[in-house]
């Protein structure tokens, strides 16, 4: 009997990063600056593969959102715009990616992927590279109607995020 259940393909790509932030905005010990060990997994998923019989080529995809985490994130801090730290820490040539900056606030034109996120949960992290992840793939040449799916975010072994499309019924 065929499974006349709608079918997709599906790749996952993973990285780790290690970037500091904190969370003044929030009560408890987050509100102090700290580091994590961060570790990220983007799907694509595509309806049908391309010719060559893939959705994107992973070395592609995978080159360049680790190229973007590294340069912006890694062994940096993320800080919410509003954070007296973030410009004593830029001061100090320091890497700082800012949540929140707006057009007339970046220094980094990379900064405007995170321009409605005030600040650096693990929960906007996970928005912030969904967006990463959706404008490398769309770069690439990948299968029709590729997209990003979920992106999963660990920022410790107990605490993660997911965001994508929400599941159907």
């Amino acid at each position: 009997m065929a499974d006349s259940a709608p079918t997709s393909h599906q790749i996952c790509i993973e990285h780790t990063f290690e970037t500091a932030h904190r969370l003044p905005h929030l009560k408890g010990k987050c509100t102090s600056l700290h580091g994590h060990s961060w570790r990220v997994a983007v799907s694509v998923s595509a309806p049908a593969l391309s010719t060559d019989g893939t959705i994107v080529e992973f070395g592609f995809l995978k080159a360049g959102v680790r190229q973007w985490i590294d340069t912006h994130l890694d062994h940096g801090t993320m800080l919410g715009v509003r954070d007296p730290l973030a410009v004593h820490l830029y001061t100090a040539s320091s890497k700082v990616f800012r949540f929140g900056a707006n057009t007339c606030e970046t220094v980094d034109d990379a900064e405007l992927l995170a321009t409605d996120l005030p600040w650096p949960t693990v929960e906007a992290v996970a928005v912030l590279l969904r967006r990463v992840s959706q404008s490398v793939l769309i770069a690439l040449p990948c299968a029709p109607e590729a997209r990003v799916g979920r992106v999963f975010v660990r920022e410790t072994h107990l605490n993660t995020a997911t965001y994508g499309p929400a599941d159907t019924p």
